[in-house]
């Protein structure tokens, strides 16, 4: 069998970076077809597209379990139409040595393991153990996130169906805040470390006056505050509409947001924030969370079609002989990307990119920005140039300062010039940045 360092990464020290063998059929097969004994294992929370994927290929617990599923063509003929897993899932329950055994005793050859970051963690003990003990069994990974923290592939499965299902919330939420008085939507979605889904929803949507992300941190009180900003909203338009990942603004959760032993005029308990009640504004708050609706549909057509190719990949690739793997696209091109690369790192909004910037240019919102963390990372980061103690840039052209590839040949520039006004700083300042991103 082909083994994770020798094959799957082609070049480990190229100037350009790491290289994964691209992913696809071969020449040469190292398991017959008719000795094929595969198994399918989908782990943790639901994911529109894992049914595609099982169909296409053919819990830890379920390793040692006794209810396991017999899979022919017949039984996966249209799993794809429908949402969650045939094969049920679960979380935990990883005994590396019971799997092991398991798949030993079985007899398979072939272990396909549909998971997230965790999963794909304990796949790579399971391959350890395999090769341990010396036996010709190819176990490939097939990454699940929802959310789209994966660092290594471009875009994770269920991303886009995830993405598409939030708008139905998002309007929602936006015919119920400009129906009432004061209405302000909230709709929670999925994003405990990133906030993509929170994000690409927003953009998409349009209705949004507020997204809240992880990434982006902010504050309540204050001017440039999140109440403030609520404050003005509400009152030019009447209404407002906030999404908010479900891991943004966890160190402001206190005992002072729990709600009232309060009715409304319909005796139904009243969810009111302290700071409109201090104002003496009452608000409509309509909340939703689509978090179990958007996990449980059936995938759409583009996810559809991305879990047939991941399913192709995997298979190809154990049918090689190739182990210790995961598949998915990088740089647009389906690899083999050895586990240890998959959960090295977790993807996260950048808020200093060009999509974060559309966004709070849709949504009209501010940065949320702390003064006092303003104050401290310029006292920190104060240049030599003379840029923040009055000293100014020329009206250079953008494009020609997106030019500037290298940042010594910026400060230089910086150095050279220092007469122009502050919005020029700004503008070029900003472009530079998501220059430097996108190198």
């Amino acid at each position: 069998m082909h083994f994770l360092e020798a094959e799957i990464v082609v070049h480990k020290d190229s100037p350009r970076g790491v290289h994964f063998r691209r992913a696809g059929p071969r020449r040469r097969e190292y398991f017959e077809s008719d000795e094929v004994h595969a198994c399918i294992v989908t782990c943790g929370g639901l994911c529109p597209g894992l049914n595609t994927l099982i169909r296409e290929i053919g819990g830890y617990r379920g390793f040692y379990a006794k209810n396991t599923v017999t899979l022919t063509p017949k039984v996966v003929n249209d799993i794809h139409k429908r949402g969650g897993t045939i094969l049920g899932t679960s979380r935990g329950g990883h005994d590396t040595s019971k799997i092991v055994d398991s798949i030993q005793d079985r007899g398979i050859n072939q272990v396909y393991i549909i998971g997230g970051d965790g999963t794909q963690r304990g796949a790579a003990v399971i391959f350890e153990e395999i090769r341990r003990r010396g036996l010709k069994v190819a176990v490939a990974g097939i990454p699940k996130t929802i959310d789209n923290d994966i660092s290594v592939i471009d875009n994770s499965f269920g991303f886009d169906t995830a993405v598409e299902e939030a708008q139905r919330a998002i309007n929602a939420a936006h015919v119920e805040a400009e129906s009432f008085e004061n209405g302000i939507g909230l709709v929670k979605l999925m994003g405990r470390h990133s906030g993509f889904i929170a994000m690409y929803a927003t953009l998409a949507s349009r209705d949004v006056d507020c997204c809240l992300i992880p990434e982006s941190p902010f504050y309540l009180e204050g001017s440039g505050g999140l109440y403030e900003f609520i404050d003005k909203r509400v009152k030019e338009n009447g209404h407002m509409v906030i999404v908010i990942a479900e891991g943004a603004g966890q160190d402001l959760l206190s005992e002072s947001l729990q709600s009232r032993d309060q009715q409304d005029a319909s005796g139904n308990k009243l969810l009111q924030d302290e700071h409109f009640a201090k104002k003496k504004m009452p608000i409509n708050l309509k909340y939703i969370d689509p978090t179990y609706m958007i996990r449980a549909i059936p995938s759409i057509a583009s996810d559809n079609v991305y879990c047939t190719l991941l399913a192709d990949s995997a298979v190809h690739g154990a049918m090689a002989g190739y182990t210790g793997f995961t598949v998915g696209p990088v740089n647009g091109r389906h690899a083999y990307i050895p586990f240890n690369h998959i959960t090295e790192k977790q993807n996260k909004v950048v808020i200093t990119d060009r999509m974060w910037a559309r966004l709070l240019s849709s949504t009209n919102q501010p940065s949320f920005l702390n003064p006092r963390d303003i104050a401290e990372a310029k006292k920190e980061e104060q240049p030599a140039t003379g840029l923040l103690d009055g000293s100014r840039l020329p009206s250079i052209s953008v494009g020609v300062f997106l030019g500037l590839k290298r940042r010594d040949s910026v400060k230089k520039l910086i150095a050279q010039h220092t007469k122009a006004p502050d919005i020029y700083t700004s503008i070029m300042l900003y472009a530079f940045n998501c220059g430097e991103h996108k190198k």
